[in-house]
């Protein structure tokens, strides 16, 4: 048996030897398997229910000698989204460093996990400075990697033959992930806690300020649904240095609980991600738990040096058009 990630149980974390007995003895018990995984048995495989770690079967499904024998859908059980994050971070919490950029997304992950944390940026950055104060906050250890113009610009070739064909918003994105994910391979780690998924379960963005209750159901929707392409890309990035993200926000549990707030309450009075803010403030100061953050691409610095670099190179209006020039070199 092969196994990336790991599973879980009606709340159980499942040892290697424990999933191995199920899968040779209870084989139906996979349809309720919780966690994040890609698992390959015999002629089998079989991935989490959002597809979190890669494989190759499709997510939430058990695929044996060529077709689809069963669907993954693990039991919620009824939490309220107070408890459903508590589980869902303490279950990723046996090992691993957690991806710190100071707002409130990572920061309650890392108040929860308690592991070590890293962050990444240019000097100067927002994120580092804001990583530092929640790190200081939480008596936390935090590795700071502060990338310099050069390592960007020698890592933007790679990133863009990892992914093939990313949009300039992929490559500022997974150009920071591949910081991440090498700090956090040399320091050892290969699970990388993160706060990702947190916007589009809660309404982060900007964009979902100013609308009615109808438009904001049909924003959450589709934001919802475009994760399993984010999803493909960052955990492609993270595995090139041997790591994989773990995304407690879009554990089952936290969806489902908080697929019962009316999306007016995760956006209301002008506060985004509402409901995942007051539950911070048990653990964060008030400052940290509503403090807008900027998204990771421009928090670290890495958006703005693309665009300085496409400028440098004669592209001063398009870095779609320096990465074609890079494509080409």
């Amino acid at each position: 048996m092969e196994l990336r990630g790991w599973v879980e149980l009606d709340g159980i974390v499942l040892s290697t030897d424990e999933i191995s007995s199920i899968l040779n003895e209870e084989p139906e018990k996979i349809s309720s398997f919780g966690g994040e995984f890609f698992l390959k048995w015999n002629s089998c495989s079989a991935r989490d229910h959002y597809g979190i770690i890669p494989g190759d079967c499709p997510a939430g499904e058990v695929w044996c000698n060529g077709r689809k024998i069963r669907t993954i859908e693990p039991e919620s059980r009824s939490l309220d989204l107070h408890a459903a994050i508590v589980d869902s971070i303490k279950m990723r919490s046996k090992e691993g460093v957690t991806a710190l950029s100071g707002g409130v997304d990572s920061a309650l992950v890392a108040a929860l996990a308690q592991k070590p944390c890293i962050s990444v940026g240019v000097q100067d950055s927002h994120d580092l400075k804001r990583a530092a104060i929640v790190a200081g906050e939480l008596n936390l250890p935090l590795e700071i990697r502060t990338v310099t113009p050069g390592e960007i610009e020698e890592t933007l070739p790679k990133v863009m033959k990892i992914l093939k064909d990313p949009t300039p918003v992929d490559l500022a994105i997974a150009t920071t992930l591949f910081f991440v994910s090498e700090t956090a391979h040399d320091q050892g780690y290969e699970r990388i806690l993160t706060g990702q998924g947190a916007d589009e379960v809660f309404g982060g963005y900007s964009r979902y300020l100013g609308k009615n209750e109808e438009e904001l159901i049909n924003t959450f929707s589709t934001d919802f649904s475009s994760l399993s392409r984010q999803g493909i890309r960052d955990q492609t990035i993270a595995g090139y240095h041997d790591t994989w993200l773990s995304m407690p926000y879009l554990d089952i549990r936290v969806v489902c609980a908080a697929s019962t707030i009316p999306v007016t309450e995760k956006v209301s009075e002008g506060i985004r991600k509402r409901p995942l803010r007051e539950i911070a403030a048990k653990y964060l100061s008030s400052d940290t738990a509503y403090y807008e953050k900027k998204a990771m691409q421009y928090g670290t610095g890495i958006w703005k040096e693309i665009k300085r670099l496409a400028r440098q190179n004669g592209y001063q209006n398009s870095v779609s058009d320096y990465m074609h020039h890079i494509r080409k070199a």
